[in-house]
């Protein structure tokens, strides 16, 4: 039994159902006083008591008026599918059995009688008593005017298929709606999503690109700073007044450098602050999942201290071939192998997925490419590298970055 929900449009429906329903076992009553029936008084009593029956359920319980609605009741306190719903629809048939057997009009009230048992029985149940009330009102009619007429079968039948039509095709509505209300509220929780998405994504390029900034003006235009002021130094005498000015800007400089460093590391994304390059990038396997799916990790050589935008585009690269491997290829293996070699480190990503046509991968508006390939060149290109993709269908994907690294000054100072 599925729950019906109800607006103010039902609100109405709800009061036309009690006000036909009463109507209509008055009109039994006076009909029965008026045309001198014999059983006229037990008529009018049982109509009462029907009345009052139907009143009870419809008014008791009156404080949960607002309860009840949402959740779908005719009335205030009769909820569908519950026992009590049950028991009270019962005793109105009862009467209304009763009342047939002593008057021929109180086959009318079958019709409002359908809809209550629509509404308050499970639709498995509802759809069989709705034929039995059916049954009922034609042999009533057949029984009281001695007569088989075309009109004794055609009302009960007709208001019986108006009613399981109205109140089913209601119900179907109904939860098209609902799957709709539900549909629009997936959408705009997905929208907020991905806005946060947009906004998280911005926030880390944008720090990105300071900390490449900081890294490739200030920080390298303070490194050289210092070395040619060690120069000076060594070139001067050491008791020579110019020395120990030369002194005091080479020490200025380096304190300088060591903060724009600090600035380059604190806008390292967070992947990177808690761990070397290859420690993020075994996470990064770690935590990439997919049916089928193995991802290894790998380093070769000794690995050497790299600036903060090498770490940064080589994470963003293994991140973006690895979703496209877990979105695109189907691999059931996949591999990353970060090599440090004297004057370059290379990211390498392998995996034996179904592969492309590297020449023919879309670029959209944005240029990051339905692959994220030009993206990634273009991140390689921006340091100095290059990257390298190998690939073909049903032979797998094989990508590869190359970055520069300066070798370290000979006095020991590490370049920015």
């Amino acid at each position: 039994m599925h729950s019906r929900s109800h607006t103010h449009v039902t609100a109405a429906l709800r009061l036309c159902l009690h006000a036909l329903l009463t109507g209509l076992l008055a009109l039994a009553a006076v009909r029965a006083v008026g045309g001198d029936a014999p059983h006229a008084g037990a008529v009018v009593a049982l109509t009462l008591v029907t009345a009052g029956v139907y009143g009870a359920g419809a008014l008791a319980k009156a404080g949960a008026r607002a309860t009840s609605v949402q959740q779908g009741a005719l009335t205030p306190s009769v909820r569908p599918g519950t026992r009590a719903a049950a028991l009270w629809l019962a005793g109105l048939c009862a009467l209304w059995l009763a009342l047939l057997v002593l008057s021929a009009d109180a086959l009318w009230v079958a019709f409002p009688l359908y809809f209550l048992q629509l509404h308050l029985l499970p639709t498995r149940w509802a759809v069989p008593a709705v034929v039995v009330t059916a049954a009922a009102a034609i042999t009533s009619f057949v029984v009281h005017r001695q007569e088989i007429a075309p009109g004794a079968f055609i009302g009960p039948l007709l208001g019986a298929a108006v009613a399981v039509a109205t109140v089913l095709g209601y119900d179907a509505l109904f939860r098209e709606s609902e799957r709709r209300r539900e549909l629009i509220v997936e959408l705009v929780a997905t929208r907020a999503e991905l806005a946060e998405a947009e906004r998280t994504a911005g926030t880390l390029a944008e720090r990105e690109r300071l900390a490449r900034e900081i890294h490739d003006t200030l920080a390298q235009g303070l490194s050289s700073i210092q070395l040619l002021l060690r120069a000076a130094e060594r070139t001067l005498p050491g008791d020579a007044p110019a020395a120990a000015h030369v002194r005091a800007a080479r020490e200025a400089a380096q304190a300088n450098l060591a903060e724009a460093r600090s600035f380059v590391r604190a806008l390292t994304p967070p992947d990177l602050e808690h761990g070397s390059l290859a420690a993020a990038l075994e996470r990064l396997c770690a935590r990439t999942t997919a049916p089928g799916l193995t991802v290894r990790f790998a380093v070769s050589g000794t690995p050497v201290e790299l600036p903060t935008p090498y770490e940064v585009a080589l994470l963003r690269t293994a991140q973006s071939a690895l979703a496209n491997t877990v979105r695109h290829a189907g691999a059931g293996r996949a591999e990353i192998t970060l090599s440090f070699m004297d004057t370059s480190v290379a990211l390498d990503v392998v995996d034996d997925g179904r592969g492309f046509d590297p020449s023919g991968a879309p670029v959209d508006e944005r240029g990051d490419g339905g692959f994220g390939l030009p993206a990634m060149r273009s991140r390689a290109a921006t340091l100095g590298g290059t990257l390298s993709v190998e690939s073909a269908p049903g032979q797998g994907t094989a990508l590869a970055v190359t970055l520069p690294v300066a070798v370290p000054a000979q006095d020991g100072e590490r370049a920015a």
